[in-house]
């Protein structure tokens, strides 16, 4: 009796043909989704419209008016410049010279990070991609959009960029709560500081 239930404890633990097929087909699956777990996801991500703005309009004009071309390769000359070039730079791009190192105030600096790279001929997309990579604040810089003020309807504006408009204009709005306060408000001014072309 001991040999007979030996033999079919044995037999029903060994795996089937179809049973070993279809491990093998599931440690293959199990194997792929490691391998693409294990890719950056940023490797195929790149810049989407709109991001880094700042960073590129920022680098584009540094390299086309204040590199010199015979310093364009040397590193140590390009920090020299963009530090000198960011004295007169106010608002955002103030802002992305300081996350760099570029201005005298500055705590930490990547300056290097961007240096080297633009040596080496790196178009400046590139290097504003690996500048977010090292710190995400680089590419939240973003310009400031102006508002049509003659065509744009109040009414979808945020309540920031209501702000933003009276704050333009030197106003206040003493008492304002709701965003039909600051939509009121801005059209009472609205003859003052939008004038009508004749």
């Amino acid at each position: 009796m001991g040999t007979i239930w030996s033999t079919y404890f044995t037999v029903s633990i060994l795996p089937r043909k179809s049973d070993t097929m279809k491990m093998k087909t599931c440690v293959m699956s199990l194997a792929t989704i490691v391998i693409l777990l294990l890719i950056p996801s940023d490797v195929s991500a790149g810049l989407k419209e709109g991001d880094c703005e700042v960073c590129i309009t920022v680098l584009k004009r540094f390299m086309d008016t204040a590199v010199p071309k015979e310093d364009a390769s040397k590193p140590a000359k390009i920090e020299a410049a963009f530090k000198d070039f960011c004295e007169d730079l106010k608002l955002k791009e103030n802002r992305f010279c300081y996350y760099l190192g570029g201005t005298k105030d500055a705590a930490t600096g990547i300056l290097g990070e961007m240096s080297k790279p633009l040596s080496w001929g790196m178009p400046v997309e590139k290097v504003c991609e690996k500048l977010k990579k090292m710190d995400k604040q680089v590419c939240e810089l973003r310009y400031d959009k102006q508002i049509d003020l003659k065509n744009v309807n109040l009414k979808k504006l945020k309540v920031r960029d209501l702000k933003k408009i009276l704050n333009d204009w030197d106003e206040t709005c003493d008492g304002c709560i709701e965003k039909g306060d600051y939509i009121k408000r801005i059209e009472d001014l609205k003859p003052k500081y939008v004038k009508d072309e004749l």
